[in-house]
């Protein structure tokens, strides 16, 4: 969250009731109340001193159990990546890549992770790189879902052949949830299949579902822990929410 214009004193800190209320949580009145209830921590104690001061770049502050982003310089993006788009910030081979579709943008972004250049949907961009290292991160175990069309029907018995877990060239993968929500086209010919999983392996879906028998057609990834592409157009970009980014920094334990 990059600093709203908040009165620091000379250490540079803030009254938290008015960080709140300027972060847009609530009017001054109603963060008053949210303190006054409870409702408010910071670094996992509950704050209920109206005249409290905190450090808003260093402070974990919490209200009604949801992590509020500390103030900083950073940015936090989604990115709706088309297909064909490489995703590199950079193409020696002139192809377009991520840069192309955040030229506007002043910082030194990073993508966190990579989508196949077919494959189209969510990728997060920041300027935090410790952030998108953590989140590009197995380890953290950030659910990502995918909805993918492929071909042939897919039975309920090869859903629960996913679920059971599959074991790829590669190693185990764990499939979190595999679901189908769909026919495809007016013959039915294919099926539309929703897969979450916490892997970023290389071309892992694609792989999941050719090891079942099912060889993809189209692939858009449209979530990436609490964040989804909502109605976020192809190609387009916007900020993560306060609660979007508040719950990936706890995931990744920052």
């Amino acid at each position: 969250m990059t600093g709203p214009d908040l009165e620091r004193d000379d250490g540079g800190l803030v009254r938290l009731h008015k960080l709140l209320a300027r972060s847009g949580v609530a009017s001054r009145r109603k963060c008053e109340e949210l303190m006054l209830s409870g409702e408010v921590t910071v670094d996992g104690e509950v704050v209920t001193r109206l005249g409290t001061k905190v450090d808003p770049a260093r402070a974990v502050i919490r209200v009604s159990g949801k992590r509020l982003p500390p103030v900083s310089p950073n940015v936090y993006l989604v990115l709706n990546k088309p297909t064909g788009v490489v995703s590199t910030m950079s193409d020696p081979q002139g192809r377009r890549t991520l840069s192309d579709l955040v030229a506007d943008r002043p910082e030194r972004l990073f993508h966190v992770g990579r989508l196949d250049t077919d494959t189209s949907g969510l990728l997060l961009m920041t300027n935090d790189g410790e952030f998108a290292q953590r989140m590009a991160h197995p380890s953290y175990e950030v659910d990502k879902t995918y909805v993918a069309a492929v071909e042939g029907k897919l039975t309920a018995g090869e859903i629960k052949q996913l679920l059971a877990g599959v074991t790829l060239d590669d190693g185990p993968v764990t499939v979190r949830s595999a679901r189908l929500i769909g026919g495809r086209g007016s013959t039915a010919q294919g099926s539309i299949v929703e897969l979450v999983i916490h892997e970023g392996r290389n071309r892992i879906v694609r792989r999941l579902l050719d090891h079942v028998g099912h060889p993809v057609r189209q692939l858009t990834r449209t979530a990436f822990g609490p964040v989804t592409l909502g109605r976020l157009e192809v190609g387009e970009v916007r900020e993560l929410t306060n609660d979007e980014l508040g719950a990936l920094l706890d995931a990744a334990r920052l």
